[in-house]
Order: structure tokens, then C-alpha cells, then sequence
């Protein structure tokens, strides 16, 4: 199991999606993508986005309009 990490600060839907897209099309099952975003837009839609793949999902607020992302590539 690898851990990877994507900067999304600053960046704007769809941009961090996009992003993670691509990082995931790169890893292997049980791999860990962490990002790090401040655009609360971007909890929407990739937590809406991974529940839909099939990939496992969680995001903790680690200060005030910044979370961390951590999905789990599931298949």
C-alpha cells in the first residue's frame, strides 16, 4: 500500500477533481491519495464523485476552510 499526496490549495473545481482523476488512474488497489484542498466546493464533488467509483472516502477539517481528503482506490 502506497500513500500518495496532491496540493489542491488554491485551486478551484473542477481543477482538484481533475487532478485526483488522474493520480488515481496511476495507482494500484489500496493505495491512499491524500489531498489537501481549501475550496469547500471541492469536498462536494469529489467525496460525490468517489462514493460514485466505488472508492472508499473520508475528509477531516485541519483548519479553518482547509481539509485533508483521503481516499482509498477500491478497484
Amino acid at each position: 500500500m502506497a500513500e500518495y499526496t496532491l496540493d489542491c490549495l488554491y485551486e478551484a473545481c473542477p481543477i482538484p477533481l481533475l487532478k485526483a482523476l488522474k493520480q488515481l488512474n496511476k495507482m494500484n488497489i489500496g493505495d491512499i491519495l491524500i489531498m489537501h484542498t481549501d475550496h469547500n466546493c471541492s469536498i462536494i464533488h469529489v467525496v460525490e464523485w468517489t462514493k460514485k467509483e466505488g472508492h472508499y472516502i473520508d475528509y477531516i477539517e485541519i483548519a479553518e476552510g482547509e481539509w485533508e481528503i483521503y481516499i482509498e482506490k477500491a478497484k
